[in-house]
């Protein structure tokens, strides 16, 4: 499939503002359940690994459900929309090449919403370490292999 010259551009007027907190979703094309293969959700953790070890930003939490991801981190540099196009283009290219096939792997855009430094930060975090709990995944968060926190 061939790469528009929008396919990075994302909403206007998003604010990517360094040393925020956010708590950004990203669903698969279709909601399709990618990930409930866990060996594809590990190709994901590891581009989570590289953002986090390349210093543009902190991670605090996340989780990869079969068909989104949610991910709460501190931006140190660069914008949300060069990262979430990083992210995606680099698990795409890597899930594409494991799978054998050049298909569409996420939604276009995503949703992000900046958390203030007095808001319930370690609240946030379970909130996203519980979805597959609350989703009927698992029967305790330790049993699901695709989610961390600090």
């Amino acid at each position: 499939m061939p790469v528009s010259a929008n396919t990075c551009r994302l909403r206007k007027a998003r604010v990517s503002e360094q040393g925020r907190i956010y708590l950004l979703t990203a669903g698969t094309h279709q909601r399709q359940p990618v990930f409930a293969d866990w060996r594809l959700g590990r190709l994901l953790v590891n581009q989570l690994r590289c953002a986090d070890e390349s210093t543009s930003i902190t991670s605090m939490a996340w989780v990869v459900m079969p068909d989104h991801l949610h991910w709460l981190f501190e931006l140190n540099n660069g914008t949300l929309a060069e990262l979430m196009c990083r992210l995606k283009s680099r698990s795409s290219r890597s899930i594409n090449r494991v799978r054998g096939v050049q298909d569409r792997v996420w939604q276009r855009g995503y949703h992000d919403r900046a958390l203030r430094r007095d808001e319930d930060i370690k609240g946030a975090a379970r909130y996203i370490v519980m979805n597959p709990l609350r989703a009927g995944l698992v029967r305790r968060v330790g049993d699901y292999p695709l989610w961390d926190a600090i």
